[in-house]
């Protein structure tokens, strides 16, 4: 249940559509759901406007199955990242209208259609080594109702390629910029643009590269303004925040 189903659940209640009765009934059953092996937050739509995502890394296939069942019955929208080969085949399986995204290593489940961001999110990745991270920041985008969109392979070593896409960089409300090697690359594209920037270090890189670390800490010490770092490799957390500036708040 999102923030807006509630309120409108309240004006039914309201109206004497609903009885009160029937309205704390469907509220309590978005209370926390203990499985054994894991508890589902059903609140936290109410509170952060989409439902609990789904880690897939070091879970079983039927341990991610049976939560993503059981969010799905409940909200109807499901996000699992970090999804095995094996588990995303069982997944499509499962629910055949899955939307499996292998370079993302993602999975999600939908019923109805995604709400719209007021803007445009542009993921930006530096070469195609670093496209799982990149893709995964922008099915995540795309799942919490953001238009997202990817320029792929424009890494600084080539700049011309980069310039090439001034106008969509300007254009964007919202930027994720992913790169590995030295992550020069949020630099340079933060000194274009007038835009919030959300920068991603990859592990992609030689030995130096301390896996992921050096891209990491050229980002933290970048002197573009308006920069914004996350995680090594935290595509999920990048688009994330991304769509939350891109929605402005909204509910």
């Amino acid at each position: 249940m999102r923030p807006a189903e509630l309120r409108a659940l309240l004006g039914r209640v309201r109206g004497g559509k609903v009885t009160p009765a029937d309205a704390a009934r469907r509220i309590s059953a978005l209370s926390p759901e203990p499985l054994g092996f894991a508890t589902l937050d059903h609140h936290r739509t109410l509170r952060a406007g989409f439902p609990e995502v789904i880690f897939g890394q070091g879970k079983t296939v039927a341990q991610i199955i049976a939560i993503a069942g059981r969010l799905f019955e409940r909200h109807g929208l499901v996000l699992a990242t970090r999804v095995s080969d094996e588990a995303r085949i069982a997944l499509a399986e499962a629910f055949p209208r899955a939307q499996v995204h292998d370079a993302a290593r993602c999975v999600v489940l939908r019923r109805g259609r995604a709400p719209r961001g007021k803007g445009r999110v542009l993921v930006v990745c530096a070469g195609t080594a670093d496209l799982p991270v990149a893709e995964e920041a922008l099915v995540t985008a795309r799942a919490l109702g953001s238009h997202a969109e990817l320029i792929a392979d424009v890494g600084v070593a080539g700049l011309h390629r980069l310039l090439a896409h001034r106008e969509r960089l300007r254009g964007a409300r919202v930027l994720v910029v992913v790169a590995g090697l030295e992550g020069a690359l949020p630099s340079v594209v933060g000194g274009l643009v007038d835009r919030p920037l959300i920068a991603v270090p990859t592990s992609v890189g030689y030995g130096a590269h301390f896996d992921g670390l050096a891209p990491l800490l050229s980002m933290l010490n970048s002197c573009a303004a308006g920069i914004t770092v996350v995680n090594v490799d935290n595509g999920f957390g990048a688009g994330y925040a991304a769509h939350l500036i891109n929605a402005g708040g909204r509910s």
